[in-house]
């Protein structure tokens, strides 16, 4: 699958179809694999840690959660890139996944975010197969409790694992834990468990697609997100003026 570099961060040039195909052939060749879903929260991330870089360089495929990657893939060039957005990934697989039989495990969020995302899912895809989710404490877990769940994890025979920890929590996890696992794919999706839910309130569509859904967010949780999107938003084009000038001026072609 094609990459394109963006402030250093290997961005997948994929859709939500290309993107189901991808993990599905994956499970068919039963190689291990995790996907990182990559907001512009985590271009910057990357530049101020070289371990969470390290992390999302490794991933089989790095999908563009947000617009301005999929903006800046197309001015470079890329006319098939398209956002591949953390819940509509989730739910093109479920969709994609049920014809054949695919399994799911579901790895993060509260107990009841759990239950209803689960109660979303099969009503949405009713021949889903949801083998198990868990709910892990907030404090960190003891190694007993960790292979406890990983055991679980596996006497499920999952095809695909959802990790919605919020990024990049998530990231290391799925490193952490991939070798433990006879899951074939494991994705991170962060807040898609919310969302789908219907814990969380989703920007609405025009948003999304016009790459406001950030305001939209901090409007909803201020206290939480603030740093990530006033602060988070300014090193982006900060970063992104460096790697035009390296690319520029530096870069051999």
């Amino acid at each position: 699958m094609k990459r394109i570099d963006i402030c250093g961060v290997p961005v997948s040039s994929t859709n939500l179809t290309n993107a189901c195909q991808a993990v599905d052939s994956w499970i068919q060749q039963k190689k291990k694999s995790y996907v990182c879903v990559a907001p512009v929260s985590t271009v910057v991330d990357c530049q101020r840690d070289q371990d969470y870089r390290k992390v999302v360089l490794g991933a089989d495929m790095v999908t563009p959660d947000g617009m301005p990657l999929v903006w800046l893939a197309k001015l470079s060039g890329d006319k098939f890139i398209q956002r591949t957005y953390g819940p509509d990934f989730m739910q093109a697989f479920c969709d994609y996944g049920r014809q054949k039989g695919r399994r799911h495990f579901l790895y993060g969020g509260e107990e009841k975010t759990c239950q209803q995302l689960i109660n979303v899912l099969k009503q949405k895809f009713p021949d889903i197969e949801i083998v198990g989710y868990y709910s892990p404490p907030y404090r960190p877990a003891h190694f007993q409790e960790e292979q406890k769940v990983i055991d679980q994890i596996n006497r499920s025979q999952a095809d695909v694992l959802w990790v919605g920890l919020g990024s990049p929590k998530q990231d290391f996890w799925m490193v952490e834990h991939r070798d433990r696992l006879d899951v074939p794919v494991i994705v991170g999706v962060g807040a898609a468990f919310d969302f789908i839910a219907g814990i969380k309130p989703q920007a609405p569509k025009w948003m999304q697609k016009s790459g406001l859904e950030w305001f939209f967010r901090l409007c909803s949780e201020p206290k939480r997100l603030w740093k990530r999107y006033l602060i988070g938003n300014t090193l982006f084009i900060c970063y992104l003026v460096k790697d035009f000038f390296r690319k520029r001026f530096f870069v051999k072609s």
